[in-house]
């Protein structure tokens, strides 16, 4: 019987390309071989290869009764030492480097029976004070007893030589520690919960784990990164917890808001909160406006009327609107200077002639406490900042730049010569506090604050900005605000706008255009409300390939990164071709785009690891996903994978500005980036990206979205998909509406 008729899936592999059974295992040409069902094992650990003390990877060698050779076992097992007893779960695989692995998927550990067990259990350095000299003694001492010498009368240890009181003592707040760190991990793994996340929760609450999880589980969806509430809930119902419990109705409430956050709302009415919650968890009505006063009594969110925020929001929406008064309220120094001639002078050192707006334009960012200049691709954004910069460093201002991603801040460095940072780094963020050393209290050595990419710019991050912007400085705000807004909540660029309490300017000429180009002239087509003209017989720079069947977009994107664009312009398809998607699910979203590309891309890639559902090759490119300050990597940063080091439960990715490593529980930071969504390009530019636009993507085919995409690309556009699909994105102005009150409260 194959893998494919025991129900089992190779890789994503065709059963064809499976060539030889060796045991349970079976060999696919050419990459990791997989794979037996879910099996058990049984064994002694005989020695570590190697333990990640901060993930819990581990990889040893077991001795199973019965068996010759040493078998070896890879997974999470946090803690484990060699004499212990260990019962898996998981499968066989072949590593093509390192031979027979069992990959675990759960376990459970005892402590060592016999003599020889504990003494190389002792003898591991487990307990701090008994190293394997005197773990020889204490076994040659008490044998098969000698665990539970120290466990109950650790007193009798004097009875071997050279330990004496204080020995006795340390030794035995050791044991301690490591018996409360094994009750931890066994408890939660008894309930259901992964050793992966065991070792997450044991490091945020340590020896109050049990207390906390058994007192209020749900408090894991708060705490612990990776873990939602549904992951609590389960959790929860495996202790038994009242389906009808407060903690669960608060939670599932907290769990609601923080859901209508990530769609970009800062705040839900009342009424829309219980519907959109009662929804997905069945709860009743009344305890969920019960929960609603408890959780507003004990501070974690606010009613504003009928609005209901998370308590983060609240204090971020009002933040920003008390910021920007307190900018706009304070006197402008722009009289000690004459504009005219400033910009006169500005012009000449960029060797150009500005147009009336873009003459208003700098002139207000140079004037103004506050002003922003928001315009699209192509209308002179880039000018404007080097002709306000020649001014203000004219002026002997101290000027700092800024821009929400890693990549945008690159962009901006390119533009302008000038260093430029992402936002958190200008802010000085700690990610092991979550709190910015830039504030109030110790603002930015500044005179002047220009923001690029304000579009992706969120209520949060905004808030946070103005907290370290002094008094004494100005602001300005550049931007699109016809793009996509920010991933995070709110819709702060447009709302700064909406108020009519900001001084702004709209770029609509287009300067920046090519000969013959067409994907700048597109792009205000679009944005117009116009369907895109195209010939792809005469266009250098926008095409687009027609079908409506899903399953041939597919193949044709793949066609059209693998075939023809190098062929045709000579590009790299792994490093110069950016597959952008309206969405991540369906078959031609993100998630199967990737598994495609990276097999018509990367088809030997070697070693593989999988984690969190997702399989990296070397070879592969990736994206990280959020902003790691530790590794010095950031949301949107495009790398590739250029070593999996399974004995080491690592891997290293080249990025732009150095190779980083990754132990295989970080690996839900990174994700296949052969696609990516349209979301996550912003900021970015490409020398070519291929966008599928059809009519399954329907809920997200919007205008702003489809501009967005193609701004996005610098010398090749091409567009996979139906005419119909193009039109409804063209046509449908609906942004999503996005509950936010930061509008309202600068008109105020």
């Amino acid at each position: 019987m194959t893998p494919l008729e025991c129900g089992i899936t190779v890789g994503g592999i065709p059963e064809g390309a499976i060539s030889r059974k060796v045991g349970l295992i079976w060999e696919i040409p050419g990459k990791l071989h997989l794979v037996s069902t879910i099996e058990r094992l049984k064994g002694e650990v005989e020695r570590l290869v190697y333990s990640g003390d901060e993930t819990g990877y581990t990889v040893c060698r077991i001795r199973v009764p019965g068996q010759y050779d040493l078998a070896t076992v890879v997974g999470s097992l946090p803690g484990i030492q060699p004499g212990e007893q260990l019962d898996l779960e998981g499968h066989w695989f072949q590593n093509p480097k390192y031979g027979l692995q069992f990959q675990v998927s759960h376990y459970t550990s005892s402590l060592p029976a016999t003599a020889n067990a504990i003494r190389r259990y002792l003898g591991s350095n487990l307990v701090k004070g008994i190293g394997p000299v005197l773990a020889g003694r204490l076994v040659d001492r008490f044998e098969d007893d000698t665990l539970t010498v120290i466990e109950n009368t650790p007193e009798r240890l004097r009875e071997v030589a050279g330990i004496g009181p204080n020995r006795v003592e340390h030794i035995q707040e050791a044991w301690e520690a490591q018996r409360e760190i094994r009750e931890v991990m066994l408890f939660l793994q008894g309930h259901g919960v992964s050793s992966s996340y065991a070792t997450r929760i044991y490091k945020t609450y340590g020896q109050a784990a049990i207390k906390i999880v058994g007192d209020n589980p749900y408090r894991l969806a708060q705490d612990i990164r990776g873990i939602g509430f549904k992951t609590a809930d389960k959790i929860a119902q495996e202790m038994g917890v009242d389906p009808l419990s407060p903690f669960r109705a608060e939670a599932a409430l907290e769990h609601t808001l923080s859901e209508l956050a990530d769609e970009g709302h800062v705040y839900s009415p009342a009424e829309e909160l219980i519907a959109a919650c009662m929804k997905e968890i069945d709860l009743p009505e009344g305890l969920l406006l019960q929960a609603i006063d408890s959780l507003q009594g004990s501070g974690r969110i606010v009613r504003d009327g009928d609005a209901v925020y998370l308590h983060g929001y609240y204090v971020a929406e009002r933040g920003v609107a008390d910021g920007m008064k307190a900018l706009l309220a304070t006197r402008s120094e722009s009289g000690l200077f004459d504009v005219n001639q400033a910009i006169t002078l500005a012009q000449m050192e960029i060797g150009l002639t500005f147009s009336e707006t873009q003459e208003k334009a700098v002139g207000l960012a140079v004037t103004e406490k506050v002003a922003v200049v928001t315009g699209g691709p192509g209308t002179g954004k880039t000018t404007i900042l080097k002709a306000v910069l020649s001014i203000m460093e004219s002026l002997g201002l101290q000027v700092v730049l800024a821009a929400p991603t890693g990549r945008a801040a690159k962009r901006l460095n390119e533009a302008t010569g000038r260093e430029a940072k992402t936002l958190h780094r200008l802010l000085d963020f700690r990610p092991g506090d979550g709190k910015f050393r830039q504030d109030q209290d110790n603002p930015l050595d500044a005179d002047a604050v220009i923001v690029d990419e304000t579009s992706m710019v969120d209520v949060l991050l905004m808030y946070h900005l103005l907290k370290a912007v002094p008094r004494r400085a100005s602001l300005l705000l550049v931007g699109d605000v016809d793009q996509l807004p920010s991933v995070g909540p709110g819709n702060v660029l447009k709302d700064i706008l909406d108020s009519g309490t900001v001084p702004s300017v709209l770029l609509e000429d287009i300067f920046r255009q090519g000969e013959r180009s067409q994907i700048i002239e597109q792009a205000h087509r679009i944005n117009q409300g116009m369907m895109p003209r195209w010939s792809n017989e005469r266009s250098t720079d926008f095409f687009v390939a027609t079908t409506g069947d899903p399953e041939r977009a597919a193949e044709l994107v793949v066609q059209i990164c693998a075939e023809r664009i190098p062929l045709k312009f000579g590009l790299n398809p792994i490093t110069d071709v950016q597959v952008l998607c309206p969405m991540n699910r369906g078959s031609i979203g993100v998630t199967a785009l990737n598994g495609l590309l990276q097999k018509a891309l990367n088809p030997n890639g070697g070693t593989a690891v999988t984690r969190f559902g997702r399989t990296f090759f070397p070879g592969d490119r990736v994206i990280q996903t959020v902003n790691n300050y530790d590794k010095d990597v950031f949301n949107g940063d495009l790398g590739r994978v250029s070593e999996v080091r399974t004995n080491e439960g690592e891997i290293t990715v080249a990025f732009d500005d150095g190779v980083v490593t990754y132990d295989f529980s970080e690996l839900d930071e990174l994700q296949l980036a052969y696609a990516i969504s349209v979301h996550r390009s912003q900021g970015s530019e490409y020398p070519a990206v291929v966008i599928p636009v059809m009519t399954q993507h329907y809920p997200l085919l919007q205008r702003n979205l489809l501009y967005t995409a193609i701004s996005r690309g610098r010398k090749l556009v091409v567009l996979v998909g139906s005419q119909k699909a193009i039109a409804i994105a063209v046509k449908n102005q609906k942004t999503g509406a996005r509950h936010t009150g930061l509008s309202g409260r600068l008109g105020r």
